[in-house]
């Protein structure tokens, strides 16, 4: 399921969320992290003041992917997302001088 965030503060429950799925407590997220349960927690409550490179650390420990999505074409298909990102990889080739 995706769940789009449109606002930081959106990111807290779903943090939360995918933790508790994975049957994960804050300590148990902090210790793969290298921080304390407290620094977590703070993290979790406002993820808004965390690093990008810390949230991408946080995400690959609840094995979750970041999509970004183009607002334009939201509701085209997977088959289409697949068609938009093989002509962005041409032109970014053609841009680089490759083939």
């Amino acid at each position: 399921m995706n769940y789009p965030v449109k606002i930081l503060s959106q990111l807290r429950p779903i943090l939360k969320g995918f933790r508790k799925a994975r049957k994960l407590t804050q300590a148990d997220v902090a210790k793969k992290l290298g921080i304390t349960q407290q620094s977590y927690a703070q993290l979790e409550a406002n993820p808004a003041s965390a690093s990008i490179e810390r949230l991408f650390k946080v995400l690959q420990i609840l094995e979750v992917d970041l999509v970004l999505a183009d607002k334009i074409i939201e509701e085209k298909t997977d088959n289409n997302y697949l068609a938009l990102y093989a002509d962005f990889s041409q032109q970014s080739k053609k841009k680089n001088g490759k083939k």
